[in-house]
């Protein structure tokens, strides 16, 4: 069953960059070993995952998920502000642009925390466990009934004290092109009273070219996107850690939104989206340029047109 409101992208095969060097098929298969033995290893150690608290277990979980990304030869960078950490008792709504499976594996080598996952997700072999025993908060998208009630048990995790890994485009895109963030979980920000930390997702080659190989779109199977994925040499993952957007500084959810979003694409450098920090009098507030790429952006890089946001 679907609805208008079930997020699609255009994003298929024909969004896959080409000329990304690979790894011989010997290697291949020794990273997937690699990756099964840190999972094993991550089943093994479950029982102290659940017995540690504090900074012992969110180093264990971080080495956990670094260490998946170290088996597909994945290399983590973070930009911005790296002393991104959770602050005991403080909870906070965690946005990111969303490309591949690789993206919540990345945000918890960074932070462990929960997730806002669509159900799917729970149903993945191994993978799904993993997410499951991180206690995510498991979202319908088929049943619009139970958005509701989903985003109050995501606004009462995060004025209980937890981070909140969300989504806000909804599904995948390839990382050049992009979805809006809908405002539905920032709705769940503001009841919660909590802050919102966006995240900027990138991937390139080890020669600084942009690629979207890592992407898990289309109709493939997460099977067809792990096996790319572990072909591919030198791969970086970039994540830009953007300033917080502190609870009031927007008025509704939809501008808490365009917010995020904003400071998203500022931080990828790619396009210029007004801002708007609250409704004028006089008219809707004027745009802010977005900041220009960041000096690690190869010159080549591409740039998306600006893109008209109209006033909440």
């Amino acid at each position: 069953m679907t609805h208008a409101w079930m997020p699609k992208s255009p994003c298929g095969d024909g969004c896959l960059s080409e000329g990304a060097p690979t790894v011989a098929f010997p290697r291949r298969v020794l990273r997937f070993a690699a990756a099964i033995g840190v999972i094993a290893g991550a089943f093994l150690t479950a029982p102290l995952v659940l017995v540690l608290r504090g900074m012992p277990r969110e180093r264990l979980v971080r080495l956990l998920f670094a260490g998946i990304l170290k088996s597909f030869g994945v290399r983590l960078r973070v930009l911005g502000d790296e002393r991104f950490r959770a602050v005991p008792g403080r909870g906070a709504l965690v946005v990111n642009n969303h490309i591949s499976w690789l993206d919540i594996i990345a945000v918890n080598a960074i932070q462990p925390m929960r997730a806002l996952a669509k159900k799917e997700v729970g149903a993945w072999p191994v993978l799904g466990l993993l997410v499951r025993r991180g206690g995510s908060i498991f979202l319908d998208r088929e049943n619009l009934r139970s958005l509701p009630a989903t985003m109050d048990e995501l606004a009462g995790a995060m004025r209980g004290g937890s981070l909140v890994s969300v989504t806000p485009e909804g599904t995948t895109w390839c990382g050049l092109g992009s979805g809006r963030f809908r405002p539905a979980a920032f709705q769940a920000a503001i009841d919660g009273g909590v802050p919102v930390r966006p995240l900027a997702l990138r991937f390139r080659l080890a020669d600084g070219r942009e690629t979207t190989q890592p992407a898990f779109i289309g109709p493939e199977s997460l099977i067809a996107s792990l096996r790319r994925v572990a072909a591919l040499r030198g791969l970086v993952l970039e994540v830009h850690v953007c300033p917080e957007i502190a609870p009031g500084r927007a008025s509704d959810r939809r501008e808490l939104a365009l917010l995020a979003e904003s400071a998203v694409q500022a931080a990828l450098g790619r396009v210029q989206i007004p801002v708007q920090t609250r409704r004028r009098r006089s008219g809707s507030a004027p745009a802010v340029p977005a900041p220009a790429a960041s000096a690690s952006a190869p010159a080549a890089a591409p740039v998306a047109p600006v893109v008209k946001v109209p006033s909440p």
